[in-house]
C-alpha cells in the first residue's frame, strides 16, 4: 500500500510516499479503506521529532481517518465489510489502508 513517511524531521517537505505492507485486520480489529486522514496538532509535532510514536504504534503519521471497513478481525462485532467509519488511531492514517482496534471505531455520522 501506499502510505507517507517521515524521512528525516524537519518541514513539510520530509514527507514522502513510500510502499509499505497492507496491514491485516488481527484479532480486535478493523481494517479501514482509508478515504480521508486528518492532520492535527500531533501530526505536525510527530513530523518536527517532537512526539514520538508510542510503543507498538505504526510510524506512520497520521492520528484520525474516515473510510470503509474492508475486513474485521476476529472477535470483532458491531461492524460490517462495507461500513462507513471513522476512528482515532495512535498512528498510521496517511496510509490507504489502517487496523484499528475496534473499540476506535465509530460509525461514519450522517448529516
Amino acid at each position: 500500500m501506499r502510505a507517507v513517511e517521515i524521512t528525516s524531521f524537519g518541514p513539510p517537505d520530509v514527507l514522502k510516499l513510500g510502499q509499505r505492507p497492507d496491514p491485516v485486520a488481527g484479532p480486535g480489529e478493523v481494517l479501514i479503506d482509508v478515504a480521508a486522514a486528518g492532520v492535527n496538532r500531533p501530526d505536525l509535532i510527530q513530523r518536527l521529532g517532537k512526539y514520538p510514536p508510542p510503543p507498538g504504534a505504526s510510524d506512520i503519521p497520521g492520528l484520525e481517518v474516515a473510510g470503509t471497513v474492508s475486513a474485521l478481525g476476529e472477535g470483532v462485532t458491531g461492524f460490517a465489510v462495507g461500513d462507513e467509519v471513522c476512528a482515532l488511531v495512535a498512528g498510521g492514517g496517511y496510509a490507504e489502508l489502517a487496523a484499528v482496534p475496534y473499540e476506535q471505531v465509530l460509525p461514519m455520522p450522517r448529516a
